[in-house]
């Protein structure tokens, strides 16, 4: 695999905490205000511009990515960025609960993402792709990285150890959230030399999260190539913004999903098609209703599930238990995961819900939000069940997209998530 020195537009290590944010996709409007409310320096302010501008504006309006440009312009002429001379690798370590995972810090080829080599396992939605590709633009640079992942390497890991170890850190803070943040510039260019050949034995990179991110990147790398022929290929616009770790050291968590209805179904003719649904194929299944004792059940238990083909489900202030049957067709990488089962057994054939990258009815919760969250939404009337569901692993991700096959949206939430604003990779 190719991976790219470059020279990163930074905040000023006394910046960095203020301006590191969480991504700009996995937060509401509301959520977006209240976590930079105070913070001039937050970068939600350029990634989500529209919290500085009237309420009720349209997200995807031209105001915003000029109002994106401008505040992006702004802090750049503030000091509060800054452009490294001479391109370098960087390190990037994120702990919580001390628990690590260490990537580095590059840019890789848009080529390789269009020849197969930096693999996918989902589908983009076209408005969200489209809201990114205009937010490069705007800024002329790629603002959040897309997260890689690779088969582990000891050469790689050896590399990075030694460099930790014996420099000291361009930032480290810890985030209002818990997770602890750590930063290593690589600017010796023999230790980069090697970086990149070391990289150059990987045989693919997978996106772990930014699917749009890497999407958009291609997709304005396509534009500019049309607009300017003679293109050398040394061209910021060749490269994505990336952060790539190592297999190993990767966590995935749940992806959650809620219901808005019942497909018109009362309570207990729901419950006769689920016990239908689950008691058909070689297998069988079954669903039993878990007891509960008042206030003494422990729902953040009772609802998540143990292992694989269970489910939680939701409903009616209780938790249930499904236990799904296995696929017809078990060695089929997609088929076999429990976002499938759900979707093929209950999802689509009860609820009513065939497309659920475009079905309003159904909204996804990424598992680091709790059950809690799940019941609030349920309880107050918003949405009418829940389903819990077990992780995806690694090695199923890796599998599907080697296949070359691709998750039902939202199967897979990784935690802890990468800050935007430590890097930027401008496009000229």
């Amino acid at each position: 695999m190719i991976v790219r020195a470059f020279s990163a537009i930074r905040p000023a290590p006394e910046y960095a905490a203020l301006v590191a944010a969480l991504p700009y996709d996995v937060m509401s409007l509301a959520e977006a205000k209240l976590m930079a409310k105070g913070n001039p320096y937050s970068f939600l302010r350029v990634d989500r511009a529209e919290i500085d501008l009237t309420d009720g504006v349209d997200p995807y309006g031209e105001q915003v990515y000029k109002q994106a440009q401008t505040t992006f312009n702004e802090m750049m002429e503030q000091g509060v960025f800054k452009q490294d001379e001479e391109p370098c690798l960087y390190i990037y370590r994120l702990t919580r609960d001390g628990r690590s995972q260490t990537g580095v810090v590059t840019c890789v080829g848009i080529d390789d993402y269009w020849e197969g080599r930096i693999k996918k396992h989902e589908l983009t939605r076209e408005d969200k792709e489209r809201d990114r590709i205009r937010h490069v633009d705007a800024c002329n640079a790629h603002t959040g990285p897309v997260f890689l992942i690779y088969r582990a390497q000891a050469d790689i890991a050896a590399l990075v150890e030694t460099w930790q170890a014996q420099k000291a850190c361009l930032y480290a803070f810890k985030a209002d959230d818990g997770v602890y943040h750590e930063v290593w510039r690589i600017d010796n260019r023999v230790v980069v030399e090697r970086l990149e050949e070391a990289f150059g034995c990987v045989e693919a990179f997978y996106i772990a999260d930014g699917h749009h991110r890497m999407a958009a990147a291609a997709q304005v790398c396509r534009q500019r190539r049309q607009t300017d022929p003679d293109y050398s290929g040394e061209e910021g616009f060749n490269y994505a913004l990336a952060v790539v770790f190592p297999d190993d050291q990767m966590r995935i968590m749940a992806y959650n999903r809620l219901v808005r209805d019942l497909n018109g179904l009362t309570t207990a003719a729901f419950w006769r098609q689920i016990e239908e649904a689950l008691c058909e194929g070689p297998r069988g299944g079954r669903s039993c209703q878990l007891s509960m004792d008042g206030d003494t059940l422990d729902t953040m238990s009772a609802g998540r599930p143990s292992q694989p083909r269970c489910v939680g489900m939701y409903l009616a202030g209780t938790w249930s238990m499904l236990n799904v049957p296995a696929p017809s067709v078990p060695n089929d990488p997609v088929e076999a995961l429990d976002v499938s089962l759900l979707q093929n057994r209950i999802l689509g054939p009860v609820l009513g819900i065939h497309d659920p990258r475009r079905d309003q009815r159904i909204d996804f919760v990424g598992g680091i939000r709790g059950l809690h969250e799940l019941e609030r939404r349920v309880d107050s009337g918003e949405m009418a069940v829940a389903f819990a569901l077990y992780p995806v692993s690694i090695a199923e991700l890796l599998r599907v997209s080697d296949a070359g096959r691709l998750m039902p949206p939202k199967s897979t939430w990784f935690e802890p998530k990468l800050r935007s604003g430590l890097f930027v990779h401008g496009l000229a």
